[in-house]
C-alpha cells in the first residue's frame, strides 16, 4: 500500500476540518440551532487547520510535514476545547467565560434594565444541544468524538508521512 505523501495528507486534513465547520455552519443556518459561546471558540482550531493545511500546500514541500505537524497540534487544542465543552454540559465544572453566565442585572428602573440586555438572547453552555434524538450525545460531545478522530488522523498520516520518506 502506497504511503501518502504530507501534501496529500494536509489536503485531506484540511477538507476534514472544513468538513467539520460546514457541519456546524449547516446546523447554525438551515437547523435553527443557537451556539453558545465555547461552540464558537470550538470553531477556530478548525480555521487555523484549513488555514495551516493550506499554507502547507504553497510552501516549499519539505514545509509540508512542519505544517502536518502544526495541524495535529490544532487538533489537539480541539480536543481540549471540545473536553472542556462537554465537562460543563455534565456539570463536571464552571465555564470559564463570563458569557456562558446567566446576566445578572442590579438596581436601576425596568428601561436601564432592558437597554443592558443584549439585542439576541446567548445559549447557556450548560444545555447540550441534541443534533439527533435517538443518540444520547450533545452536538459538543460529537464534536469531541470527531476532533478525537482528526487527531488521530492526522497523527496517523503524519506518522506515515515519515515512514515514506525515509
Amino acid at each position: 500500500m502506497p504511503k501518502p505523501a504530507p501534501r496529500a495528507a494536509l489536503a485531506a486534513a484540511g477538507l476534514a476540518a472544513a468538513a467539520a465547520l460546514a457541519v456546524a455552519f449547516a446546523a447554525e443556518w438551515w437547523g435553527g440551532l443557537v451556539p453558545c459561546p465555547l461552540c464558537l471558540i470550538e470553531r477556530w482550531p478548525y480555521r487555523a487547520a484549513i488555514v495551516l493545511a493550506a499554507l502547507g500546500l504553497v510552501l516549499p514541500r519539505r514545509a509540508a510535514r512542519t505544517m502536518l505537524a502544526l495541524v495535529l497540534a490544532v487538533g489537539l487544542l480541539e480536543v481540549a476545547a471540545a473536553g472542556l465543552h462537554v465537562g460543563v454540559e455534565w456539570h463536571a465544572w464552571p465555564s470559564p467565560l463570563p458569557q456562558c453566565q446567566a446576566p445578572r442585572y442590579t438596581g436601576g428602573s425596568i428601561a436601564e434594565r432592558l437597554r443592558q440586555m443584549p439585542a439576541r438572547p446567548s445559549k447557556s453552555c450548560e444545555d447540550g444541544v441534541y443534533l439527533l434524538a435517538p443518540l444520547p450525545l450533545s452536538f459538543a460531545a460529537m464534536n469531541l468524538l470527531y476532533a478525537l478522530a482528526f487527531s488521530a488522523g492526522v497523527a496517523t498520516l503524519l506518522g506515515a508521512s515519515r515512514r515514506s520518506t525515509a
